[in-house]
C-alpha cells in the first residue's frame, strides 16, 4: 500500500495527527532474488539512515514500517545482536530505510526524520523507541503526539504542523518507497537485503549470523 499525499493529509484531518489502523500483510521468509547491488547501494531521496563504517564489506538494508509488529519484534530480538556483534565492531554497515504501509506510518516517519534531523544515532534512538511503545501509539484513536511529547518535550504543535506538512519530506519519502517497490520489488516489511541478497520477512539472528560469517570470510 503506498501513500499518496491526499490520503495522507485526509488522514491527519480525520484523526487530528494520526492515520489509519496498522497494516499487517502476511510475511514469509523467501530464497533471496539476485539484486543489482549497484540498485541497492544507490542513494535514495532521504539522507541515508546508517550505522557502522559505510566501506563495510558487508551492507544489511532494512526497509520497515513503523506500524509493523513484525519489525517491530525484530528490532527487540534480532537488531540488538547484530549490532553487538556485527555493527559496533565494524563488520557491518546497517542501513534503515522507510517503508510505510499505512499513512499513520508515514506521520510517524516524518516526526522521527525531523525530531532526529541526520543525526542518524538519534533517528535510530528515535525509532527504537517507537517500535518498542508501539502498542501505546498505533492505536485508531491516535496519541503518538502525546507520547513524542512527553519524550521531546521541545515539540510544540507548530513544530509537528511544519514537520508533518513538509512537501517536499513527505514527496522524498514517497520517492523512496516508489523506489523500492518498482525497482527492488519490495512489497512487505520487513524486507532485507544482506549486500545482493533479498530476504523477505523477518528472520532468526542465527540466520543473519551464518550469511554474514560466509560473506566476511570470502
Amino acid at each position: 500500500m503506498f501513500i499518496t499525499r491526499r490520503v495522507f493529509i485526509t488522514a491527519l484531518s480525520q484523526t487530528g495527527l494520526a492515520a489509519l489502523a496498522g497494516f499487517s500483510p502476511l510475511r514469509a521468509i523467501a530464497d533471496a532474488m539476485a539484486q543489482s547491488a549497484y540498485d541497492i547501494a544507490k542513494p535514495v531521496s532521504l539522507p541515508e539512515m546508517a550505522l557502522g563504517p559505510a566501506n563495510a564489506s558487508v551492507t544489511i538494508t532494512e526497509y520497515a514500517s513503523m506500524t509493523c509488529s513484525h519489525c517491530a519484534a525484530f528490532n527487540a530480538n534480532v537488531f540488538p545482536k547484530i549490532k553487538s556483534e556485527y555493527i559496533d565492531t565494524g563488520k557491518v554497515r546497517y542501513v534503515f530505510r522507510e517503508f510505510p504501509l499505512d499513512s499513520k506510518a508515514a506521520v510517524a516517519s516524518m516526526l522521527a526524520r525531523c525530531i532526529a534531523k541526520d543525526d542518524a544515532g538519534k533517528y535510530f534512538a528515535v525509532i527504537d523507541m517507537m517500535f518498542k511503545k508501539l502498542d501505546e501509539w498505533s492505536l485508531p484513536a491516535d496519541p503518538l503526539l502525546g507520547f513524542l511529547r512527553l519524550r521531546y518535550p521541545g515539540m510544540s504543535e507548530e513544530s509537528v504542523e511544519i514537520c508533518l506538512r513538509d512537501q517536499a519530506l513527505f514527496d522524498k519519502l514517497s520517492a523512496d518507497e516508489n523506489f523500492a517497490h518498482k525497482v527492488l520489488q519490495v512489497n512487505a516489511t520487513p524486507t532485507f537485503f544482506i549486500n545482493a541478497e533479498r530476504i523477505k520477512g523477518a528472520i532468526s539472528f542465527e540466520e543473519f549470523d551464518k550469511r554474514i560469517k560466509q560473506l566476511l570470510l570470502k
